[in-house]
C-alpha cells in the first residue's frame, strides 16, 4: 500500500481515484481524459477503471447523476494515454435517463479506434425506498486481518499490475489456491476491497470494484490475461462508509469463454451492487 495511504484518508472527490477519472469538457458531449497508467494490468488499462470513467462523462451529460445500470463491451484494449469520450442523450425521464458513451484513442497513423462503447441507465440513488425484501446474503470470510493482499506476497515484477498499489485488497484464504500452485477448481473469488488512499465508496468506485479482483479463472487453474468482453453493473444503493465485501463465482467455462457473477457489500451488510461478465480465456 503506497505510504499516503497511511497518512491522511482522501476524500470522495478528492482522491487520485477522483483525480484520474475526471474529464475535461471538450464541447457539448464530447471530453477529454489522459488515461493514467496507475489502473493498469500489464500494459492494458483496467475495464473498472474505465468504466468508471465513462459514468462519470454520462453523469455530466444526463439530468441524473447515479448509474444505475450500465452495460459496456470492450471492443480493443485501452492504452494509458489520450482519449476522447463521446455521449449522446437517448432519452430523458422523470425519474430515469438513459444515455450512451464511447471512448476514442489514436493509432500511430492518428486514426481514431473505439475502445468500449456502454449504454446506461441514470437516476437518483438517493430517492430509492428503503423496502428491502431478499434472500440474499453476505458472503461469508475471515476478518481482514486474517485475510492477505499482495503486499503479503512475493514481489510483483515491475509494471506487471501498477493497479495493485491503488487498491486496498484483502483475499480470502479459501480463494487463495492458485497462488500457492493448488488452485481449488471452485471458480471463486473473495476480497475485502477498498481504495488504497481510504476514499470511500461511491456509485462510480462500485463500478471499479466489480472487477478489480484476480479473475476467478486462476483457481479454475487457468493462468494469463481473462480479458473482458461485455460487463453489466447494477448499482442498488448508494454504500455505507467503509470497505466492501466482493465475491465472484464462475459456474461455466466452456468454448473459451466464462462468466463472472460479483456481489458487493457495504459496511452495513447491504448488497450495493451486481454485475455480470463474459470474459475470454486462453486455454492450453
Amino acid at each position: 500500500m503506497p505510504e499516503a495511504a497511511t497518512a491522511t484518508q482522501a476524500t470522495i472527490g478528492d482522491s487520485e481515484f477522483d483525480r484520474d477519472t475526471a474529464l475535461t469538457l471538450r464541447e457539448p458531449g464530447v471530453y477529454d481524459i489522459d488515461l493514467s497508467a496507475g489502473w493498469t494490468i500489464i500494459s492494458a488499462v483496467n475495464g473498472g477503471y474505465l468504466l468508471a470513467v465513462l459514468g462519470r462523462a454520462l453523469a455530466d451529460a444526463l439530468p441524473h447523476a447515479d448509474p444505475f445500470t450500465i452495460s459496456a463491451h470492450y471492443l480493443t484494449a485501452s492504452q494509458p494515454g489520450p482519449a476522447v469520450v463521446r455521449t449522446d442523450i437517448v432519452r430523458t425521464g422523470r425519474t430515469l435517463s438513459t444515455g450512451q458513451a464511447s471512448l476514442f484513442q489514436y493509432d500511430e497513423q492518428g486514426n481514431e479506434i473505439e475502445r468500449i462503447r456502454v449504454l446506461a441507465s441514470y437516476g437518483d440513488l438517493g430517492s430509492l425506498p428503503d423496502d428491502v425484501r431478499t434472500t440474499a446474503k453476505p458472503p461469508a470470510f475471515p476478518p481482514m486481518d486474517q485475510c492477505f493482499g499482495p503486499e503479503d506476497g512475493p514481489a510483483p515484477v515491475d509494471g506487471s499490475s501498477a493497479i495493485t498499489d491503488r487498491l486496498m485488497l484483502k483475499l480470502d484464504p479459501s480463494t487463495l489456491g492458485w497462488a500457492l500452485g493448488a488452485p481449488s477448481g471452485k471458480g471463486e473469488m473473495r476480497a475485502w476491497f477498498g481504495l488504497a488512499d481510504g476514499r470511500d465508496a461511491d456509485p462510480f468506485s462500485l463500478l471499479l470494484a466489480v472487477d478489480a479482483l484476480p479473475p476467478t479463472a486462476f483457481e479454475i487453474g487457468l493462468k494469463g490475461w481473462v480479458p473482458t468482453v461485455e460487463l453489466t453493473v447494477h448499482v442498488r444503493c448508494r454504500p455505507a462508509p467503509g470497505p466492501l465485501r466482493v465475491s465472484i463465482t464462475t459456474r461455466n467455462l466452456a468454448g473459451g469463454f466464462l462468466e463472472e457473477d460479483a456481489e458487493v457489500w457495504d459496511s452495513m451488510d447491504r448488497l450495493v451492487a451486481q454485475s455480470r461478465q463474459l470474459a475470454r480465456v486462453r486455454l492450453g
